[in-house]
């Protein structure tokens, strides 16, 4: 083994690993670089055709530059040279696609300043020549197997684990946020206040793919600590521990704009969408944190995509799609287009439920503790904020407990947990009560307050409306007007200091929004 100069040195050492060792046998036509090279000739053809792939390498860098160059070229491999034909590979099939789609001109005019007698150039895909594994064959493991950032990067896309694309941004971001392994739909308790969502997640959950959606998007909303986390992340346990092969993605809403603006800046932004569209079910959490008009935008084409390819999108937020004022008016309608469920406030019985499970669950892990009772009703009667509260008194109770060596008593919880004791929140008013109220008082109709008729019977009703929708609510005024038939703020700002001026001076008038006030905070 004499010829070690240029590229034949790898080549030959990697004949010389064969374990049948050094063969005579003919060169195979056409040439081909993953053949075992076995003589002098083969040798020499190596080197031509190795420097001849390094200046095309050279010429397709200078022509496209260094960054586009990186996304799309740094994994093709030469593959074989006929006399008229240049074979090349590429990792995955949607680089593939790009290449031939957008650069194979100039890969062929490449290639012909080397070698004029070449006039075709043929990309395939390695994984599919070489029987590289996809990454639906990788067992899923369930809760508690491995940690869940681990099972979040396996329950990806197909070039993430089994390709490795040069997409790093676009494949990190599609690694999903983490899993918490306690949230399962085995740990969710059910009440009449979350019963429909909990179905509507199960019935996800449950699916197969080439099912038919039943509703699409699922549109959870609810308060702080309802709940709505915890079964967006049991359909992704729930999923990506199904056998079938579905891929389910769970993000939330900071994940999917860290993922966006990371493919922009890398130029990858293709890869991060074909990726993101590729999957069976996509599941947001959080989405009233989604900010940016361009990323706003990506995300509207995404859930346009896959609803109308079929596939699942489940979403939760801290309101309905309506009052997500900071979302384009396209993404609204298309989230309430789907199913939209409120999960309400724990009932009390709920609350007790929540509290003997947590208990149960601390009492695994520490014999000795326990709880009376007594103390579980006065924690489910005094603490009615949220789940996470009552969580966060059975902790408060177990560190007190195992700290000072006591028994839990009635008198240590209500000393532990008087924080989390707070008053009752007054209710929140949606400007369609409002609406809803006003026009009932005033015998208009709700059509009447957002039409542009300017009659005195549905003027001042109208007033009376927006004047409520800035004080009871924390809407803004261009928001205000654009739930009011899509008027401009400054017919608010009108409207409200008429109002205040007539309540100062119309003791009647002051009387009736007394009891609109009421009838809406009730």
């Amino acid at each position: 083994m004499r010829e070690t100069r240029g590229g034949s040195a790898r080549i030959g050492l990697r004949a010389a690993a064969h374990p049948d060792g050094w063969r005579l046998m003919p060169a195979p036509a056409p040439f081909t670089f993953n053949s075992i090279l076995t003589n002098r000739k083969d040798f020499k053809m190596a080197n031509i055709e190795q420097d001849r792939w390094s200046r095309v390498q050279g010429r397709l860098r200078a022509a496209v530059g260094e960054d586009v160059y990186s996304s799309w070229f740094a994994r093709m491999d030469l593959e074989a040279v006929d006399d008229h034909c240049v074979r090349l590979s590429v990792p995955t099939r949607f680089l593939k696609s790009w290449i031939q789609t957008h650069y194979a001109d100039r890969v062929l005019s490449c290639w012909q300043s080397e070698c004029a007698g070449i006039n075709h150039v043929e990309l395939t895909v390695r994984s599919a020549m070489r029987g590289a594994p996809a990454a639906r064959d990788v067992k899923m493991p369930v809760p508690g197997e491995h940690s869940p950032q681990r099972i979040e990067l396996r329950a990806g896309f197909e070039t993430a684990v089994a390709d490795r694309a040069p997409v790093t941004a676009g494949h990190d971001a599609l690694g999903g946020s983490p899993l918490d392994a306690r949230l399962t739909f085995g740990s969710f308790m059910v009440g009449r206040s979350n019963t429909l969502a909990h179905a509507a997640a199960r019935q996800v959950a449950d699916g197969r793919r080439g099912d038919t959606v039943m509703f699409n998007p699922l549109y959870i909303h609810a308060g702080v600590g309802l709940g709505k986390t915890h079964l967006l992340q049991a359909i992704a346990w729930a999923g990506n521990g199904a056998p079938g092969d579905r891929k389910v993605l769970y993000l939330t809403a900071e994940k999917f704009m860290y993922g966006f603006v990371a493919a922009l800046k890398t130029q990858t932004a293709l890869a991060f969408k074909e990726a993101l569209r590729g999957i069976d079910v996509l599941v947001i959490d959080d989405l009233q944190f989604l900010q940016g008009k361009n990323t706003q935008a990506e995300f509207c084409h995404t859930l346009n995509a896959l609803i109308d390819a079929g596939r699942q999108v489940v979403i939760a937020a801290d309101r309905p799609p309506s009052d997500l004022e900071s979302l384009d008016d396209r993404v609204r309608s298309r989230l309430a287009g789907g199913l939209v469920v409120e999960m309400g406030s724990l009932g009390e019985e709920l609350r007790v439920e929540i509290l003997k499970s947590r208990i149960a669950a601390a009492r695994s892990h520490h014999a000795g503790f326990d709880v009376p009772p007594a103390v579980i009703e006065f924690l489910a009667r005094a603490i009615t904020h949220n789940g996470r509260d009552l969580e966060g008194a059975v902790n408060r109770l177990l560190a007190h407990s195992k700290l000072s060596g006591h028994q839990v008593t009635l008198e240590m919880a209500e000393h532990e947990v008087r924080d989390l004791v707070r008053p009752q929140e007054p209710r929140r008013v949606k400007i369609e009560d409002i609406q809803r109220v006003v026009a009932r008082q005033y015998n208009v109709s709700r059509s009447d307050l957002l039409s542009s008729r300017r009659t005195a019977n549905v003027v001042r009703p109208r007033q009376v409306a927006m004047y409520l929708a800035k004080t009871l609510t924390l809407r803004s005024l261009p928001e205000i007007g654009r739930r009011f038939g899509g008027r401009d703020h400054t017919t608010v700002l009108h409207a409200v200091r008429k109002i205040e001026t007539l309540v100062s001076n119309d003791s009647a008038l002051a009387g009736e929004i007394e009891v609109l006030k009421r009838q809406l905070q009730d």
